[in-house]
């Protein structure tokens, strides 16, 4: 058997997209090139790792088993390659952050000085659902995670990064054109929901509930972004965290509507196991965030003083 480590990623590529064409766009390799890599690495195995069905690519169960190993050689030889850095004096190794999908607006801002700083830490950040983001932890698939509302049944150590202000947000148009009537408690509006299981939607059914509030219809979307664009489209209204619509507020496309028992506010908070062992390029990040968090709220959220 006579493998490469080219193979190896281009295979591990192929397995996280299940598409040739995908995975070379991703690896800017052609799609020919990343064919003849699989077909050579396919060659030194008696069984099948990948099969096309109805011209879908899927991995084999074999395949998906020589995949972990795969995985395994390649952070194996990662972990060579920023021993050595270390021994250079300079801090080197990956960051693995696991963040639900409203924290795309937040977390970055608390990573770029940081990264800045120093060139040879790998930064993996995956955004995804609530519940990807708690399996993550539970998993210990990343040193941290960044979730606005606290998993109850795990045992965390947190640091508190920052408020999340979520409003009822509208276009401005859409606004003239209906009635809010919040003495009688009645929203006899198209209301836009996040999917189930979201912190989000969490909060506006808290609150709607709370209140007692009757609504109108209900429309659901599966992402923050789909939400932004129907409200901006007059679909409908939601109860929507400010830091995604930074740009829409400013400009004037959507503006916040008062409405009694609002804003809902929650934290933004960093959070790990207690029994996690951190390496030392996580450990560095938890002494900057404690060192800048002031900093950077100040530089990079200071609009949202505005709204509170």
């Amino acid at each position: 058997m006579n493998f490469t480590l080219h193979q190896l990623k281009v295979f591990l590529k192929i397995c996280d997209k299940q598409s040739i064409t995908k995975a070379s766009e991703e690896l800017h390799l052609t799609q020919p090139a990343v064919s003849i890599q699989l077909r050579n690495f396919q060659d030194q195995f008696p069984i099948p790792l990948t099969e096309v069905v109805g011209r879908k690519l899927y991995v084999t169960d074999f395949g998906r088993e020589i995949a972990e190993v795969a995985n395994r050689i390649l952070n194996e030889v990662d972990a060579i390659n920023y021993k050595m850095l270390s021994y250079g004096g300079e801090l080197a190794g990956r960051l693995r952050i696991s963040v639900v999908s409203t924290g795309k607006y937040v977390m970055p801002y608390f990573l770029s000085a940081f990264m800045r700083e120093n060139p040879r830490v790998d930064l993996v950040m995956d955004v995804t659902n609530k519940s990807r983001v708690v399996e993550s932890i539970e998993q210990n698939e990343v040193d941290f995670a960044l979730v606005s509302v606290l998993p109850d049944h795990l045992e965390l150590n947190t640091v508190d990064l920052m408020s999340n202000v979520l409003y009822l947000v509208g276009n401005p148009q859409y606004f003239e054109e209906v009635k809010i009537n919040t003495k009688t408690a009645q929203m006899n509006i198209p209301l836009i929901f996040r999917e189930e299981g979201s912190a989000t939607r969490a909060a506006m059914e808290g609150y709607i509930k709370s209140r007692e509030i009757e609504i109108g219809k209900k429309i659901e979307l599966t992402s923050n972004e789909a939400v932004k664009q129907a409200v901006l489209a007059g679909l409908g209204c939601s109860i929507m965290p400010l830091i995604g619509i930074k740009n829409e507020l400013k400009n004037g496309n959507l503006i916040t509507y008062p409405t009694k028992g609002l804003p809902i506010t929650t934290r933004w908070n960093m959070i790990w196991p207690k029994a996690k062992k951190h390496s030392p390029v996580a450990l560095a990040f938890l002494d900057f965030l404690r060192e800048e968090k002031s900093t950077i709220i100040q530089e990079d959220f200071k609009w949202l003083e505005a709204y509170r």
